[in-house]
């Protein structure tokens, strides 16, 4: 196990910086779940720890060694990638234990250590078929074998669930999640996908144009994110984001709705952020202000609403459960006020 500080980093391809003062610490046996959008860094980032991109300036150290300019196979990482570059001619076994086998580990020494990290993935039955004999998932299962068995110091996971079908990534991701509680190691872990970054991660670290917007839990970046960026970035569907100014004990929205908040946000209020679940759909002339559904989607456990609202424009709404509405319905709507997030001119939270 081990504990991973970033000081300072920064990583440029000539003039173009692509990272900037990326300040982080990683605790010992922390799952740590780099997001963005595409473009933002976090698979640069995620190679610059594992020592395959070098690092433009700052420090990066492991358990208080500064690793800048050690090999990466001197770091003692183990990362997973997106492709699972398995050998195709060798079988389970050989593919799960090849690293030990090119540093000359003992035969007896490999086939231990691969069988208790078969056993671990529920890959006992399987060890000596060939990769082309192997689901995704169990491709994948190999791989992640394959950095068990050197039992690094530290797990690096770059998008590994992005090839996978809807299914298999649910049971992937599951399985992940056991295998951090079982081995209780440092996992870092790049994505796209919020879904997995909300259910793998002790902390979220979300990243655009190369600069960290904010650090936290899944639920603080949920219930209080830092700025407009992170609010829209987490959550599903997208927060809806509206104009507004201030009023008398909080914001006024284009329709004349008024939303309390408190006085520091009331003052520098431009836009006010209302999650989709954050909204209740009433009869019509029920709610707050009304509209006309123009998009329903029927999820079974949840109903999506795409209004146009009198006064405001189009929001999306999430109801639980199914909600007998059909395209071209008349709605009300009312807002939750408390979990309303206001933001200034810059984008910044204001509560």
């Amino acid at each position: 196990m081990a504990r991973l500080d970033l000081n300072g980093v920064a990583k440029r391809y000539g003039s173009t910086e692509v990272l900037r003062d990326i300040n982080l610490t990683m605790e010992d046996g922390e799952f740590i779940v780099l997001v963005g959008p595409s473009g933002c860094g976090k698979s640069t980032l995620l190679r610059m720890i594992a020592g395959l991109e070098p690092i433009s300036g700052g420090d990066l150290s492991i358990d208080g060694t500064r690793m800048n300019d050690i090999a990466p196979r001197d770091r003692d990482i183990a990362m997973v990638f997106q492709s699972y570059a398995l050998y195709p001619h060798m079988d389970v076994m050989r593919n799960m234990g090849f690293s030990m086998e090119i540093r000359g580990a003992p035969t007896e020494e490999r086939r231990s250590k691969v069988a208790a990290a078969a056993q671990t993935l529920g890959l006992d039955a399987l060890v000596d078929r060939l990769p082309k004999a192997l689901s995704g998932g169990q491709r994948q299962r190999v791989a992640m074998g394959r950095a068990i068995v050197r039992k690094p110091k530290a797990f690096l996971f770059d998008e590994p669930l992005s090839n996978l079908d809807a299914a298999l990534r649910v049971e992937m991701r599951m399985e992940i999640a056991r295998l951090h509680r079982r081995l209780g190691a440092t996992m870092v872990y790049v994505t796209h996908d919020q879904v997995e970054a909300l259910t793998l991660a002790d902390r979220i670290v979300v990243l655009s144009a190369g600069v960290i917007q904010q650090v936290g839990t899944p639920l603080e970046l949920y219930e209080t994110p830092a700025n407009r960026f992170v609010a829209q970035f987490i959550g599903s569907p997208t927060m809806n984001v509206v104009a507004a100014t201030a009023s008398p004990g909080g914001a006024r929205l284009g329709n004349g709705v008024d939303i309390a908040l408190p006085g520091k946000a009331a003052a520098s209020v431009t836009e006010l952020g209302l999650r989709p679940e954050h909204l209740d759909v009433t009869a019509p002339d029920q709610g707050q202000m009304n509209g006309l559904a123009d998009v329903v989607e029927h999820l079974g456990s949840d109903t999506n609403i795409l209004a146009q609202v009198d006064g405001i424009g189009a929001l999306m709404i999430r109801q639980h459960g199914h909600v007998p509405l059909r395209a071209g319905d008349r709605l009300g709507i009312r807002i939750q006020p408390d979990k309303a997030h206001a933001f200034d001119a810059a984008g910044q939270s204001l509560r």
